[in-house]
């Protein structure tokens, strides 16, 4: 009885200690901080022009129509913001986006809701611009 309690124990003790083991750390799986287009959110990361290493996340919570698109629209948005050079060029894609969410939303009889920040305002403030 004892052997059984004592390898019962330790298989616990085991098992218990593997999935300790295989839980993602900091920058791994989704939203932990790994490079562009790393887990379903298509988070936004790895080093900007500006060298800083800050992240700059496209994902429901701050890109208006963001339910409205496909993946591929999501991905092929988030390489338009990240291609633009200039501040500038970064609000005319925002603007085009907001125009063609704003009529997605429209037929289908939905209301687009604006981000709860700038994208373009945060990457100039993180450097990703000279």
């Amino acid at each position: 009885m004892k052997i059984r309690t004592l390898a019962l124990s330790a298989l616990l003790g085991a098992t218990l200690s593997t999935s300790v083991l295989a839980q993602p750390g900091q920058g791994m799986g989704p939203g932990g901080g790994m490079g562009p287009g790393m887990g379903p959110g298509g988070g936004m990361g790895g080093m900007g022009p500006g060298g800083r290493g800050m992240r700059f996340d496209f994902n429901k919570d701050n890109t208006p129509g963001w339910s409205l698109m496909t993946p591929e629209e999501r991905t092929a948005h988030r390489e338009k913001m990240l291609a633009a050079k200039t501040p500038e060029e970064c609000k005319a894609v925002q603007e085009e986006h907001h125009k063609q969410m704003e009529a997605r939303a429209k037929e289908k009889g939905q209301t687009l809701r604006g981000p709860r920040q700038n994208a373009c305002d945060r990457m100039r403030s993180g450097g990703y611009y000279k």
